[in-house]
């Protein structure tokens, strides 16, 4: 299972990046976003395809991996160095990643799960936290 969804996550990504966004910019009605961190133990970028929202001047990501009892790797690296890269379409950004307040995250949650009533699945099927990642320009 594993290995069928790094295959999926990694033709995604290409898919996206070849056709500019033209292709892979929507998944289930959700807006998706790549990604790009640094890796906290090789300091290889990684690019992980990615739904985001939108909340002000800021995109948020949720750190779900669907429910798992730990963090995605993504979510490692961005704890470790901040510095990201989003690309949306054709743009990229150079932005900054933290992790939402206690209080950020009560706001936000519920616009997130009128449109992606999936992660209450996955907040059910965890004891973790799931976080809520704010990106910032």
């Amino acid at each position: 299972m594993r290995l069928v969804f790094l295959i999926a996550k990694t033709l995604h990504g290409g898919l996206y990046r070849l056709s500019g966004g033209r292709i892979g910019s929507h998944v289930a009605g959700l807006p998706v976003l790549l990604l790009t961190t640094t890796g906290r133990k090789t300091g290889k970028r990684r690019t992980v395809p990615l739904s985001y929202y939108d909340d002000g001047d800021a995109l948020v990501v949720v750190g779900s991996k669907g429910g798992a009892p730990r963090h995605p790797a993504w979510y490692l690296n961005l704890e470790a160095n901040p510095e990201v890269e989003a690309q949306i379409g054709r743009e990229h950004r150079r932005l900054q990643a933290r992790r939402a307040s206690p209080e950020e995250a009560e706001r936000l949650w519920p616009a997130i799960l009128a449109k992606a009533p999936g992660y209450a699945r996955y907040r059910a099927k965890t004891r973790r936290e799931i976080p809520l990642v704010l990106l910032s320009g």
